[in-house]
């Protein structure tokens, strides 16, 4: 029986999800199953009824939210009116990556498994559930899954006799080919890349505006253990439009010292030009790198190599290392009894792709060119809450950046790379662009003018908020109600006048949290239940809307406490109502958040 293709199909905030997909799709091909590797919002999901066999590989962001690329897909999937027999003919599997130090642990592949059953698919495997927070990462689940998946597959679809699995050494012929060019091209593709024709639309990943940076300001005092910016660009011309609560992406670029060490350990030059063509029919090029290009824009633009290796990119460096004291060490950190040595080498202390090959100089130096891509994933833009309306600042795109800056056991500091490059760029010292686009976020503002807003936002959490407040105030919108919390209120009060200035109009009030100005730390949610009867009130008698921004870890759940104890005690509710209550206001979008890790 011919082998059908597999289709696995990912939704990835971060790119794990997307390497576990790229990772079963070297595992089918070594199978020799056509397989194709595909984020979900960029499939035709109508296609699904004749898709024979299809793995889904997703994340749960947030709150128990589906990553950005897939959110077109979940708004299809749970269409009321599909058919339960839709997808009657499709064998699945679905294997889920979460944090089980959130309450909606792998909340999206639960759901989407039990989606995939009530519209007739049938489940090859129960779903797996990758925990981050497990000692070893998600694959402690995943390569146990796997092994059964396998079994599954090759039930239904045998390897045919005569070719056999390619063996895990044998390298998988690369995505693309480098064809290096004898001289530089006449006119440089890079700036024609980039200064582009008028782009149809609004500005995307594939076509970004150049912004041009006005300032950048640090809002930290010096004495500060961190550096914080505000950031503003001029977007005049873009066709950027945006409303309180969207973000704004930015694609960052690789330190210049970067590039030049990592060109030397591989042997490249940096000046040299190539073009990419794929070794497969319909594999596209990435959008993002002109034709032809350099060595030096592949590294700066779109190579990651200040991120941390994942397990891929060891299984790969082992697969062409000639030297075999160094494939012993890769193949050992790429096998699953050598995940905790792996671990405790690379991600505990951060250390990155270009650390790893300079740790092993003999295969580096050996690496093949058109295996690049394949080895090291592209840098992902980042995204910041826009924490300006243009009902204030017409013309202008603020941003409110920490910049991401510690120490592990490794000598040299660990930094964002993001944040860190932003912090370089000095328009004082001549002109500077930054690649941007604009997409909703998940936050959303009532437009009735006496609808209140309970606005949480500690640190640089509170940067949506801002540009709510501004959009609110410009509109004639009253009802404002902020809870800033932050260290200390001469180091890190942002935007402390403006504040107090909007509360002096009375367009604003605003309760704040200096954790550290008396013995015991105050924070939003002690302020929170300080205030529950005006809360509750709010909430309960005046219809109020409440959001959250911020930092993940444990403050999203100490807030939903808060609340919940202000339900039990200013509303008389008991633990379970309360619950309740919260889950109401959230399905009903009266309680909203956005938080990153």
């Amino acid at each position: 029986m011919p082998s059908p293709g597999l289709l696995v199909l990912f939704g990835s905030q971060t790119g794990t999800a997307q390497d576990v997909s790229e990772r079963l799709g070297r595992e089918a091909r070594r199978r020799r199953l056509d397989c194709r590797v595909q984020a979900l919002d960029s499939y035709s999901v109508v296609n699904l009824i004749s898709e024979p066999l299809v793995i889904f590989v997703c994340a749960t962001t947030g709150q128990g939210d589906p990553p950005d690329n897939m959110k077109n897909f979940w708004r299809f999937i749970f269409r009321k009116n599909l058919p339960p027999t839709s997808l009657c003919q499709m064998d699945f599997a679905v294997l889920g990556l979460g944090d089980s130090s959130y309450a909606k642990f792998n909340f999206v592949a639960k759901k989407l498994h039990r989606r995939l059953l009530q519209l007739g698919g049938s489940a090859l495997l129960p779903a797996c559930l990758g925990d981050d927070q497990h000692e070893l990462g998600p694959d402690a689940a995943i390569d146990p899954w796997l092994h059964d998946l396998w079994e599954k597959v090759l039930g239904l679809y045998p390897v045919p006799p005569d070719l056999g699995v390619i063996p895990p050494g044998v390298p998988l012929p690369s995505k693309f080919t480098l064809r290096f060019l004898p001289e530089a091209p006449k006119m440089c593709s890079e700036e024609q890349h980039v200064a582009g024709a008028d782009p149809p639309g609004p500005p995307s990943e594939q076509q970004p505006f150049l912004a041009p940076m006005v300032t950048n300001q640090r809002v930290t005092s010096p004495s500060h253990f961190q550096d914080v910016r505000l950031i503003e660009f001029d977007i005049t011309g873009s066709g950027l439009s945006f409303a309180a609560g969207d973000v704004v992406l930015i694609r960052p670029q690789n330190q210049a010292s970067h590039v030049q060490q990592f060109c030397r350990v591989l042997g490249l030059d940096p000046d040299q030009y190539f073009t990419l063509l794929p070794r497969e029919p319909g594999v596209p090029c990435p959008t993002q790198l002109p034709q032809p290009c350099s060595v030096r824009h592949l590294v700066s633009h779109y190579l990651d190599v200040a991120s941390v290796p994942r397990r891929s990119f060891f299984e790969l460096l082992a697969c062409l290392s000639p030297h075999e004291l160094e494939r012993e060490k890769l193949l050992q950190f790429s096998a699953p009894q050598g995940q905790e040595e792996l671990y405790s080498y690379c991600n505990r202390p951060r250390r990155t792709v270009l650390e790893v090959l300079c740790d092993f100089p003999h295969t580096a130096g050996a690496v093949p060119a058109d295996y690049l891509l394949d080895l090291i994933p592209p840098i992902r833009p980042r995204a910041f809450s826009i924490a300006s309306s243009l009902l204030a600042h017409p013309s202008r795109l603020q941003i409110l950046v920490a910049v991401v800056h510690y120490q592990t056991r490794l000598k040299e500091p660990r930094r964002g790379l993001c944040s860190s490059w932003l912090a370089s760029l000095d328009p004082g010292r001549g002109p500077v662009q930054v690649p941007l686009w604009v997409r909703p976020g998940s936050l959303t503002f009532p437009e009735t003018p006496d609808t209140p807003v309970i606005m949480v936002g500690p640190g640089t959490g509170v940067a949506p908020f801002r540009a709510a407040v501004q959009e609110r105030v410009a509109r004639g919108q009253t009802g404002n109600f902020l809870f800033f919390g932050c260290r200390w209120r001469d180091q890190d009060f942002y935007w402390e006048s403006e504040w107090l200035e909007l509360e002096r109009k009375g367009c604003l009030t605003l309760f704040t949290a200096f954790s550290r100005e008396q013995e015991r730390k105050v924070y939003v949610q002690h302020r929170l239940r300080e205030l529950g009867p005006l809360v509750w009130e709010l909430l309960d008698r005046r219809g109020a809307y409440f959001y959250l921004a911020g930092n993940a870890k444990g403050m999203p759940a100490d807030v939903s406490e808060a609340l919940t104890s202000v339900f039990q005690e200013e509303g008389g509710l008991s633990g379970p109502d309360a619950a309740n209550y919260l889950a109401r206001l959230q399905r009903m979008m009266r309680f909203q958040s956005e938080t990153w890790a």
